[in-house]
Protein backbone atom coordinates (compact mmCIF):
# COMPACT_ATOMS: atom_id res chain seq x y z
CA UNK A 1 0.00 0.00 0.00
CA UNK A 2 1.47 3.39 -1.00
CA UNK A 3 0.26 5.60 1.59
CA UNK A 4 0.70 9.45 2.14
CA UNK A 5 0.42 11.63 5.77
CA UNK A 6 -0.29 15.00 5.66
CA UNK A 7 1.51 15.69 8.94
CA UNK A 8 5.16 14.80 10.43
CA UNK A 9 6.03 16.76 13.50
CA UNK A 10 2.40 16.10 15.32
CA UNK A 11 1.76 13.52 18.11
CA UNK A 12 0.27 11.08 15.87
CA UNK A 13 2.24 11.48 12.69
CA UNK A 14 5.41 11.07 14.58
CA UNK A 15 3.53 7.31 15.79
CA UNK A 16 2.80 6.90 12.54
CA UNK A 17 6.68 7.25 11.14
CA UNK A 18 7.46 4.49 13.45
CA UNK A 19 4.86 2.25 12.43
CA UNK A 20 5.03 2.71 8.47
CA UNK A 21 8.23 4.13 7.82
CA UNK A 22 7.59 2.90 4.18
CA UNK A 23 4.59 5.73 4.54
CA UNK A 24 5.51 9.35 2.65
CA UNK A 25 5.15 12.02 5.10
CA UNK A 26 4.44 15.55 4.07
CA UNK A 27 5.39 18.44 6.80
CA UNK A 28 4.46 22.04 6.70
CA UNK A 29 7.65 22.69 4.26
CA UNK A 30 5.96 20.70 1.57
CA UNK A 31 2.97 20.82 2.08
CA UNK A 32 1.26 24.03 3.91
CA UNK A 33 -2.09 23.28 4.97
CA UNK A 34 -3.05 27.36 4.87
CA UNK A 35 -2.65 26.29 1.04
CA UNK A 36 -5.43 23.78 -0.29
CA UNK A 37 -4.25 24.19 -3.86
CA UNK A 38 -0.73 22.87 -3.26
CA UNK A 39 -2.39 20.39 -0.51
CA UNK A 40 -3.98 18.95 -3.26
CA UNK A 41 -1.13 19.28 -5.78
CA UNK A 42 0.99 17.30 -4.00
CA UNK A 43 -1.24 14.77 -2.94
CA UNK A 44 -1.73 14.39 -6.98
CA UNK A 45 1.70 14.08 -7.41
CA UNK A 46 2.22 11.63 -5.24
CA UNK A 47 0.95 8.47 -6.50
CA UNK A 48 -0.80 7.44 -3.34
CA UNK A 49 -2.87 4.62 -2.91
CA UNK A 50 -4.69 5.70 0.41
CA UNK A 51 -4.01 8.94 2.46
CA UNK A 52 -4.30 9.98 5.88
CA UNK A 53 -4.89 13.49 7.06
CA UNK A 54 -2.61 13.47 10.58
CA UNK A 55 -2.29 17.70 10.22
CA UNK A 56 -4.51 20.22 11.90
CA UNK A 57 -4.63 23.71 14.37
CA UNK A 58 -4.38 22.27 17.09
CA UNK A 59 -4.17 25.44 19.56
CA UNK A 60 -7.16 25.64 21.09
CA UNK A 61 -7.35 28.79 22.50
CA UNK A 62 -5.09 30.39 20.22
CA UNK A 63 -8.08 29.58 17.54
CA UNK A 64 -10.49 32.01 19.26
CA UNK A 65 -7.66 35.09 18.11
CA UNK A 66 -7.54 33.30 14.46
CA UNK A 67 -10.48 31.83 13.53
CA UNK A 68 -9.88 32.18 9.75
CA UNK A 69 -5.99 30.37 10.06
CA UNK A 70 -8.13 27.59 11.93
CA UNK A 71 -11.08 27.65 9.65
CA UNK A 72 -8.52 27.21 6.60
CA UNK A 73 -6.98 24.33 8.35
CA UNK A 74 -9.19 22.28 9.76
CA UNK A 75 -12.10 23.16 7.19
CA UNK A 76 -11.63 23.99 4.01
CA UNK A 77 -8.29 21.94 2.99
CA UNK A 78 -9.44 18.80 4.56
CA UNK A 79 -12.64 19.05 2.34
CA UNK A 80 -10.04 19.48 -0.82
CA UNK A 81 -7.99 16.74 0.12
CA UNK A 82 -10.79 14.56 0.30
CA UNK A 83 -12.55 15.59 -2.81
CA UNK A 84 -9.00 15.23 -4.36
CA UNK A 85 -8.78 11.74 -3.00
CA UNK A 86 -12.81 10.70 -4.18
CA UNK A 87 -11.47 12.27 -7.83
CA UNK A 88 -8.77 9.73 -8.20
CA UNK A 89 -10.77 6.87 -6.28
CA UNK A 90 -8.27 6.71 -3.40
CA UNK A 91 -9.29 6.39 0.99
CA UNK A 92 -9.01 9.19 2.71
CA UNK A 93 -8.89 9.33 6.51
CA UNK A 94 -9.44 12.19 8.64
CA UNK A 95 -8.38 13.04 12.11
CA UNK A 96 -11.00 14.77 14.26
CA UNK A 97 -11.54 15.65 17.85
CA UNK A 98 -14.57 15.26 20.86
CA UNK A 99 -14.40 19.22 20.54
CA UNK A 100 -17.42 19.17 17.80
CA UNK A 101 -19.68 18.27 20.81
CA UNK A 102 -20.75 20.52 23.75
CA UNK A 103 -19.83 18.31 26.32
CA UNK A 104 -23.43 18.45 27.98
CA UNK A 105 -24.64 15.23 29.82
CA UNK A 106 -22.83 12.30 30.96
CA UNK A 107 -23.32 9.24 28.45
CA UNK A 108 -20.52 8.77 26.01
CA UNK A 109 -21.35 10.33 22.32
CA UNK A 110 -21.98 8.39 19.41
CA UNK A 111 -20.94 9.21 16.09
CA UNK A 112 -24.53 10.14 14.93
CA UNK A 113 -25.30 12.48 17.26
CA UNK A 114 -25.61 16.18 16.71
CA UNK A 115 -22.25 18.52 16.69
CA UNK A 116 -22.81 21.38 18.74
CA UNK A 117 -19.15 23.05 19.32
CA UNK A 118 -18.61 25.34 21.77
CA UNK A 119 -15.30 27.20 20.30
CA UNK A 120 -13.59 28.44 17.17
CA UNK A 121 -11.45 25.09 17.43
CA UNK A 122 -14.49 22.51 17.40
CA UNK A 123 -16.21 24.49 14.64
CA UNK A 124 -13.47 24.30 12.41
CA UNK A 125 -13.00 20.74 12.71
CA UNK A 126 -16.64 20.32 12.57
CA UNK A 127 -16.66 21.97 9.50
CA UNK A 128 -14.19 20.06 8.14
CA UNK A 129 -15.55 16.92 8.76
CA UNK A 130 -18.73 18.13 6.94
CA UNK A 131 -16.60 19.08 4.07
CA UNK A 132 -15.19 15.18 4.03
CA UNK A 133 -18.74 13.56 3.80
CA UNK A 134 -19.70 16.22 1.27
CA UNK A 135 -16.49 14.73 -0.85
CA UNK A 136 -18.46 11.83 -1.50
CA UNK A 137 -15.82 9.40 -1.64
CA UNK A 138 -14.18 6.82 0.63
CA UNK A 139 -13.45 7.98 3.98
CA UNK A 140 -12.91 7.58 7.97
CA UNK A 141 -13.27 10.41 9.90
CA UNK A 142 -11.70 9.20 13.49
CA UNK A 143 -12.57 11.36 16.31
CA UNK A 144 -10.31 10.95 19.24
CA UNK A 145 -9.49 12.78 22.76
CA UNK A 146 -7.04 13.88 25.28
CA UNK A 147 -4.00 12.95 23.24
CA UNK A 148 -0.74 12.18 25.02
CA UNK A 149 2.56 11.01 23.64
CA UNK A 150 6.42 11.45 24.09
CA UNK A 151 6.69 13.69 21.52
CA UNK A 152 5.11 17.37 21.50
CA UNK A 153 3.08 19.30 23.73
CA UNK A 154 0.45 17.47 26.09
CA UNK A 155 -0.96 17.03 29.52
CA UNK A 156 1.31 14.21 30.36
CA UNK A 157 4.32 16.27 29.68
CA UNK A 158 3.15 19.34 31.21
CA UNK A 159 2.34 17.37 34.70
CA UNK A 160 5.67 16.28 34.66
CA UNK A 161 7.29 19.10 34.14
CA UNK A 162 5.39 20.88 36.90
CA UNK A 163 5.71 18.27 39.10
CA UNK A 164 8.96 18.76 39.18
CA UNK A 165 8.80 22.36 40.16
CA UNK A 166 6.01 21.61 43.11
CA UNK A 167 4.65 19.57 45.30
CA UNK A 168 0.80 21.04 44.90
CA UNK A 169 -0.95 21.70 41.84
CA UNK A 170 -4.57 22.49 40.97
CA UNK A 171 -6.41 20.79 38.43
CA UNK A 172 -9.51 20.60 36.55
CA UNK A 173 -11.78 17.41 37.72
CA UNK A 174 -15.24 18.43 36.40
CA UNK A 175 -13.85 17.45 32.77
CA UNK A 176 -14.15 13.52 31.86
CA UNK A 177 -13.19 12.44 29.08
CA UNK A 178 -10.42 8.83 27.43
CA UNK A 179 -6.90 9.95 27.43
CA UNK A 180 -5.50 8.56 24.73
CA UNK A 181 -2.01 7.14 23.38
CA UNK A 182 -0.60 8.59 19.84
CA UNK A 183 0.74 5.36 19.35
CA UNK A 184 -2.68 3.65 19.38
CA UNK A 185 -4.37 6.16 17.59
CA UNK A 186 -1.58 5.70 15.11
CA UNK A 187 -2.26 2.14 14.70
CA UNK A 188 -5.34 2.32 14.57
CA UNK A 189 -5.58 4.57 11.59
CA UNK A 190 -3.09 1.95 9.78
CA UNK A 191 -5.56 -0.79 10.58
CA UNK A 192 -8.83 1.53 9.52
CA UNK A 193 -6.74 2.83 6.56
CA UNK A 194 -6.16 -1.32 5.31
CA UNK A 195 -9.70 -2.12 5.79
CA UNK A 196 -11.19 0.62 3.69
CA UNK A 197 -8.06 -0.45 1.16
CA UNK A 198 -9.90 -3.86 1.27
CA UNK A 199 -13.64 -2.27 0.73
CA UNK A 200 -14.87 -1.56 3.71
CA UNK A 201 -17.53 1.41 3.40
CA UNK A 202 -16.30 4.03 6.10
CA UNK A 203 -18.09 6.65 7.60
CA UNK A 204 -17.29 8.37 11.45
CA UNK A 205 -15.83 6.80 13.98
CA UNK A 206 -15.02 7.19 17.07
CA UNK A 207 -11.12 5.81 19.20
CA UNK A 208 -10.54 7.01 22.68
CA UNK A 209 -8.87 5.49 25.91
CA UNK A 210 -10.56 3.89 28.64
CA UNK A 211 -11.86 3.86 31.61
CA UNK A 212 -13.08 7.17 31.16
CA UNK A 213 -11.41 10.15 34.17
CA UNK A 214 -11.01 13.22 34.91
CA UNK A 215 -7.74 15.96 34.37
CA UNK A 216 -6.74 15.73 37.79
CA UNK A 217 -7.20 11.59 38.24
CA UNK A 218 -5.22 11.79 34.92
CA UNK A 219 -2.83 13.71 37.07
CA UNK A 220 -2.48 11.65 39.70
CA UNK A 221 -2.00 8.23 37.74
CA UNK A 222 0.55 10.13 36.05
CA UNK A 223 2.77 11.45 39.39
CA UNK A 224 2.06 8.12 41.00
CA UNK A 225 3.74 6.24 38.02
CA UNK A 226 6.33 8.71 37.23
CA UNK A 227 7.12 8.44 41.22
CA UNK A 228 6.38 12.18 41.76
CA UNK A 229 5.01 13.02 45.24
CA UNK A 230 2.52 15.78 44.16
CA UNK A 231 -0.63 16.32 46.28
CA UNK A 232 -3.26 17.12 43.32
CA UNK A 233 -6.05 19.11 44.33
CA UNK A 234 -9.73 19.28 42.33
CA UNK A 235 -10.75 22.30 40.76
CA UNK A 236 -13.82 23.24 38.58
CA UNK A 237 -13.33 24.66 35.18
CA UNK A 238 -14.54 27.84 36.22
CA UNK A 239 -11.25 28.57 38.37
CA UNK A 240 -9.39 27.76 35.87
CA UNK A 241 -10.27 29.97 32.96
CA UNK A 242 -9.14 29.56 29.16
CA UNK A 243 -10.32 31.67 26.28
CA UNK A 244 -11.65 28.65 25.19
CA UNK A 245 -14.40 27.00 26.78
CA UNK A 246 -13.70 23.27 26.75
CA UNK A 247 -16.13 20.24 26.63
CA UNK A 248 -16.99 18.93 30.24
CA UNK A 249 -18.51 15.09 29.15
CA UNK A 250 -15.99 14.18 26.29
CA UNK A 251 -16.83 10.31 26.60
CA UNK A 252 -16.54 8.87 23.18
CA UNK A 253 -18.94 5.52 22.19
CA UNK A 254 -16.82 3.02 20.34
CA UNK A 255 -18.90 0.52 19.57
CA UNK A 256 -19.36 0.94 16.16
CA UNK A 257 -15.53 1.29 15.99
CA UNK A 258 -15.01 -1.83 17.31
CA UNK A 259 -17.54 -3.81 15.15
CA UNK A 260 -16.27 -2.10 12.17
CA UNK A 261 -13.03 -2.44 12.90
CA UNK A 262 -12.16 -4.88 15.46
CA UNK A 263 -10.56 -2.12 17.45
CA UNK A 264 -11.23 -1.74 21.50
CA UNK A 265 -10.34 1.13 23.61
CA UNK A 266 -6.85 1.26 24.32
CA UNK A 267 -6.46 1.20 28.34
CA UNK A 268 -4.84 4.84 28.64
CA UNK A 269 -3.24 3.90 32.00
CA UNK A 270 -0.75 0.94 30.17
CA UNK A 271 -0.29 3.61 27.62
CA UNK A 272 0.83 6.32 30.19
CA UNK A 273 3.82 3.56 31.40
CA UNK A 274 5.11 3.58 28.08
CA UNK A 275 5.16 6.86 27.18
CA UNK A 276 7.39 7.49 30.70
CA UNK A 277 9.22 4.92 29.78
CA UNK A 278 10.36 6.21 26.80
CA UNK A 279 10.57 9.49 27.72
CA UNK A 280 13.03 8.21 30.37
CA UNK A 281 15.12 7.79 27.47
CA UNK A 282 14.96 10.34 26.03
Amino acid sequence: MSLLVFGQSGQVARELAALAPEAAFLGRDRADLTDPAACVAALRASGARAVINAAAYTAVDRAESEPDIAGLVNGQTPGALARACADLGIPFVHISTDYVFDGSGSTPWRPGDPVAPLGVYGRSKAAGEAAVRAAGGQHVILRTSWVFSAHGTNFVKTMLRLGAERSHLRVVADQTGGPTPATEIAAALLRITEALRAGAAGGTYHYAGAPATSWACFARETFRQAGLSVTVEDIASEAYPTPARRPLNSRLDMASTETDFGLTAPDWRQGLARVLAALKGI
